[in-house]
């Protein structure tokens, strides 16, 4: 198997809510495990927090997730931005039209001065995405 990159998103509590969001916006196979899942190991008060998330795509999108557990440190930034690329039209704006719903966009999907379509905007997670569609 090739070396594969992956985003892993921390959250606070809400990856659940937020792995099923992603769900609905990319599609594809969602795998949620909690820290119950493994018994007496798991946190008191995280029994049902996720320890590990994956969603697998039929485009190829991996996307994991997991809730910060107690003891360490949340601390959301700016500092990364997940970004969609490709030429689908189509395909890219469906993705932009829900990840934006109920976030908040930055910079409107519309053509740049490259060339190219682009847009970014911070989901209702507080991730943000850029979506740039590359001219044809």
């Amino acid at each position: 198997m090739a070396s594969r990159l992956n985003p892993y998103i921390s959250f606070s509590g809400e990856a659940k809510q937020a792995m099923e969001f992603y769900k609905e916006v990319f599609g594809g196979e969602l795998s949620l495990n909690t820290f119950g899942a493994f018994g007496s190991e798991a946190p008191p008060g995280f029994a049902d927090k996720i320890m590990h998330s994956s969603l697998q795509t039929t485009g190829g999108f991996t996307l994991m997730a997991a809730d910060t557990p107690p003891g360490m440190e949340h601390k959301p930034g700016n500092n990364i931005s997940v970004s969609l690329s490709g030429d689908d039209m189509g395909e890219l704006r469906g993705y932009w039209e829900k990840l934006s719903t109920g976030g908040a966009v930055s910079v409107p999907l519309e053509k740049q001065m490259w060339g190219d379509v682009f847009g970014m905007c911070t989901d209702k997670f507080g991730i943000t995405w850029m979506v740039n569609v590359s001219e044809q």
